[in-house]
């Protein structure tokens, strides 16, 4: 059973691009030269802790990530102890990498976060850049695609803004493994190949070996083994010189699949045998979870039944304890197929449900949407970084002529000037202050609840509570990547901006809290932060709104023979915990299970129809104002079989008659 999968390569920060030009002079010096610059006290901190985060990296991170994190714990310290932000953000990012590499993705996310606030607190854009990739690589193993190409897009801009050569090839190489699980091989290898020919000017090695890895990738799956072997060689023979073990071990395992296409088992077992030592010394959770995996699929193709599925436990039993859905999904394959070849259905059958549910949790129209959203709008803010530049430029030039233009009128005017400014002054600071207080207060209002933003005003910081029963709306539209096909940005933005627009008025109408946006769907909730026995009323009324506003702009729309939107809307009741989120760009936001529901009620209902939970029908099922058709059991993503109901208006009901 040859059905595998060759394995891409993302990069994280995998080679240190400093500007200073002293850095550059170090990547060609020894690790015993590195570590004596460290202990060199004449040296500046900048030259000892760049010294020292280069030993670590080149010595140790892929090699040893166990040592790497104690010694990045000393380098934190140090930069601590010196007064030196930019050495604790790097000494964050480097266990954060070491902690993902052994697969403990939310150490990694903490010290993550605390490298971005750090860098973004400094201004240091080269430190956000090289973090916003760690965050990409971080949600691409969990398989949370649309983030992750958010972070890479993020960082794009800003490398390319700065011009920082080694963080572009990043992205573009880490975009590319995206675009092959949409199944866009095409693009995939023109990032990977942009990415390569980056990494081969400036001579990062370790990039050029992981865009190899990658491009042979590409072509093992077009069928051409000899191009794929050819790439993936190269390739072993960087990481073996550089010691990149997880790099090495990816190599090993795509030569095994040649190998074994080939019909040259033994040779492939070995290569896979040799990976999984490799994956093992190098601590590697995630890619011995992919090793197992695969040596279980290879048992398999040997009618070699009880291998098979020892392999293939221990790699679900991995890919669940560090939280790798496309790992999971890949185990459960193989253990369907092990437990149908013995005729175990009972067990085949649960394997192949797992697989299927997580295979349309990673791989399905919601995550598709969210690329296509997010790659547009990395477009839309390249194109409007370019414009923006060139506008900055043009108004310098303006700016300067007018300053010169104005210097003999200012000059004979300055003594009067001071005069009337010193008389004024203080009248008009009062009243600036005055506006801009007022300013203040409704912008606060206009992000946060009012109570919660008192309580901010007042403590400095709000607590997050829990809310025992909450009514949440999620509405999405249904055909919004197709008018965005046909649609301009501006046309597409537009409409988004009519129907939300809307959307606000009615939660104020209804007295509901909008939470956010996301994208093309909209959320509110009702019952919070001030809890109320009407909130489920309220919210469907609400839903009920949305719905006829879309409905009645969609009757609009085929009058002008022009794109229109469908809704979809969905409503949970239950507890949720709500609270502020973020630091400096404040965020009011809920959680918990009653969140999740209430999406799925809104992906498994209809065009033009609300559709309710079963707790939410027990709250308003003896409102007169609402009639209720049942919908039964249905299977909801993620959650098994729901009770499920249609809402509407008697008083819509008595017109459709």
């Amino acid at each position: 059973m040859k059905n595998f999968k060759s394995l891409t390569l993302s990069l994280c920060f995998l080679q240190i691009l400093s500007i200073s030009l002293f850095s550059k002079t170090l990547q060609s010096q020894s690790l015993d030269s590195l570590y004596a610059v460290w202990e060199d006290q004449t040296q500046t901190d900048s030259a000892r802790v760049q010294a020292y985060k280069e030993y670590i990296w080149d010595g140790f991170l892929f090699s040893n990530p166990d040592s790497a994190f104690v010694l990045a714990e000393a380098l934190f310290a140090y930069a601590e102890t010196h007064n030196f932000p930019r050495g604790e953000n790097q000494g964050n990012m480097i266990k954060g990498i070491a902690v993902n590499i052994l697969g403990e993705f939310k150490d990694a996310s903490r010290y993550y976060q605390k490298s971005l606030k750090g860098s973004q607190a400094i201004d240091d854009k080269w430190g956000i850049s090289e973090i916003l990739i760690c965050f990409g690589v971080l949600y691409d193993e969990q398989s949370d695609f649309p983030r992750a190409l958010d972070y890479y897009n993020q960082a794009l801009i800003i490398d390319e803004e700065i011009g920082n050569k080694g963080g572009m090839a990043m992205s573009l190489n880490n975009i590319g493994n995206i675009l092959v699980d949409q199944g866009e091989l095409t693009r995939a290898l023109e990032h990977y190949e942009r990415a390569l020919a980056i990494d081969e000017e400036i001579g990062v090695k370790q990039g050029i070996a992981a865009e190899l890895i990658n491009i042979g990738s590409i072509y093992l799956s077009q069928g051409d083994t000899s191009l794929a072997l050819e790439n993936f060689e190269r390739s072993r023979l960087i990481n073996e010189e550089i010691e990149d073990l997880p790099g090495l071990a990816i190599n090993l395992i795509n030569i095994g699949n040649i190998l074994w296409e080939k019909g040259e088992d033994a040779e492939a077992l070995q290569q896979f045998k040799n990976a999984l030592k490799v994956n093992e010394r190098a601590g590697n959770k995630l890619g011995k979870a992919n090793n197992l995996n695969t040596i279980g699929m290879f048992f398999l193709d040997q009618n070699k039944y009880e291998l098979a599925l020892n392999n293939c436990r221990e790699s679900l039993e991995i890919a669940e304890g560090v939280g790798s859905p496309e790992a999971e999904k890949n185990a459960h394959r193989c253990l369907y197929h092990s437990y149908k070849a013995i005729n175990d259905n009972n067990k085949a059958l649960v394997h192949l449900e797992k697989m299927i549910i997580l295979k349309d949790s990673i791989y399905n129209e919601e995550n598709t949407k969210k690329l296509t959203r997010i790659e547009m709008q990395y477009e839309y803010k390249r194109k409007e970084a370019i414009a923006q530049a060139e506008q900055e430029k043009k108004d310098a030039i303006a700016a300067q002529k007018l300053k010169q233009q104005k210097f003999v009128r200012n000059s004979f005017m300055g003594g009067f000037a001071v005069v009337l400014f010193f008389a004024g002054v203080f009248l008009k600071q009062r009243n600036r202050i005055g506006k801009e207080k007022a300013r203040s207060e409704a912008l606060l209002l206009n992000i946060l609840p009012e109570e919660t933003a008192q309580e901010l005003k007042e403590k400095g910081s709000s607590e997050a509570k829990l809310m025992d029963q909450t009514s949440v709306l999620f509405t999405d539209f249904k055909g919004f990547t197709a008018m965005s096909e046909n649609l301009s940005p501006k046309d597409l933005v537009k409409d988004l901006h009519e129907c939300f627009s809307e959307f606000d008025r009615i939660c104020e109408k209804y007295g509901i809290e909008k939470i956010k946006t996301i994208g093309d769907a909209y959320m509110a909730a009702g019952g919070l932060p001030s809890p109320n026995r009407t909130h489920a009323a309220d919210v469907v009324k609400a839903g009920l709104e949305m719905a006829a506003f879309v409905e009645l702009g969609k009757a609009n729309k085929i009058k002008q023979n022009l794109p229109f939107f469908e809704i979809r809307v969905g409503v949970h009741t239950g507890p949720v915990v709500a609270g502020i989120v973020g630091i400096k760009k404040f965020s009011y936001d809920i959680w918990g299970d009653t969140v999740n529901t209430a999406a799925r009620m809104e992906s498994s209902g209809a065009v033009g129809r609300v559709n309710v939970s079963q707790s939410t029908y027990e709250q308003i099922k003896d409102n007169p104002q609402f009639v209720f058709e049942k919908r039964g059991q249905i299977n909801a993503k993620g959650k098994g079989l729901l009770e499920m109901w249609f809402v509407q208006l008697r008083s819509q009901q008595n017109v459709s008659r």
